[in-house]
């Protein structure tokens, strides 16, 4: 049976991991000597880009299950036309 966390300490793993690199970036923004409007284009920039990976991945997630969703359907398919022509010779 499939349990809907199996995958938990990679998540949590990966999290910190995203965690620990915003701030690290956040940090290093803070630091240097550079103008406050620069800093927020690295934020604005910083931000857009997380999005757009955070949406490239949800993307191709629903991609692959549309793709797995329509190959089971294929599969049932054929199981049944073959189910068929077993029953039309059996009989």
């Amino acid at each position: 049976m499939h349990m809907p966390n199996d995958n938990s300490v990679i998540l949590n793993f990966n999290f910190l991991g995203i965690l620990v690199a915003y701030g690290m970036l956040a940090m290093s923004i803070w630091i240097t000597d550079i103008p406050l409007s620069a800093k927020g284009y690295w934020g604005m920039g910083v931000l857009l880009l997380t999005l757009s990976l955070v949406n490239f991945v949800k993307y191709r997630f629903e991609d692959k299950l549309r793709e797995d969703r329509l190959q089971r359907l294929e599969d049932a398919k054929s199981e049944k036309l073959l189910e068929e022509y077993i029953n039309e010779n059996n009989a």
